[in-house]
């Protein structure tokens, strides 16, 4: 439909396509009717993405990850799977958010918000831009592993040995692989005070296989 083009594969909100529907005598039932029609797809309430068929746009799910709530950045095991770091697809994206934890269900996949602390929040994070049309906000691979540690319940790691087999163990991830981790964005991400033992720890153990495997 002409004018819904414009939008891409962006998500726009219920007040945005009723302003660009003011010519209709109800543009309340027009969206509606988009909607039936599938021209419109309701990723929840207030909150829709216009049909590829119609933007001619690829739908983005981690650019709608990080509209369907927010602030978020997509994180933990989505993130991993994004860097190359584990081989597993995740089917579930999930990200973190300083608010309280949320789970949507939409046309395009299940999305899951695991809170972190507000004031570690914003460390860490990547600015992923795709073909010079869209960005979406996703956590480094060092930020994603520290997400995980804080935000598990029950990991309890009491050497670098228990750190480095629940890297290779239990996220299995690939170390030698072209994604190397940074030991100074964990060391920064523990200053926060969260586990902080466990993520220096951590740090040691980043450091120690970067110099065994020559990524330094």
């Amino acid at each position: 439909m002409a004018g819904l083009e414009q939008y891409g594969r962006i998500p726009v909100d219920y007040a945005t396509i009723i302003n660009g529907l003011g010519d209709y005598r109800s543009p309340k039932d027009k969206v509606s009717r988009l909607e039936k029609a599938g021209t419109l797809i309701r990723l929840k309430k207030g909150l829709y993405v216009v049909s590829p068929s119609v933007s001619g746009q690829v739908i983005s799910v981690e650019l709608i990850a990080n509209h369907i709530y927010g602030p978020s950045y997509i994180s933990f095991e989505t993130a991993l799977s994004f860097h190359g770091l584990i081989p597993e697809r995740t089917y579930t994206m999930k990200s973190a958010t300083a608010k309280r934890r949320k789970h949507f269900h939409t046309p395009f996949g299940d999305y899951e918000y695991i809170t972190v602390p507000e004031n570690y929040f914003p460390f860490g994070l990547q600015q992923n831009i795709i073909d010079n049309t869209y960005a979406f906000i996703i956590a480094g691979p060092e930020k994603a592993i520290c997400d995980l540690i804080i935000t598990t319940s029950g990991l309890r790691f009491q050497s670098r040995k228990s750190i480095r087999e629940y890297l290779s163990d239990d996220l299995r991830i690939d170390f030698q692989g072209e994604t190397k981790l940074d030991p100074r964005i964990i060391e920064e991400c523990a200053g926060y005070g969260y586990k902080k033992t466990v993520l220096s720890l951590l740090c040691q153990v980043v450091t120690a296989i970067n110099n065994e495997t020559g990524n330094e």
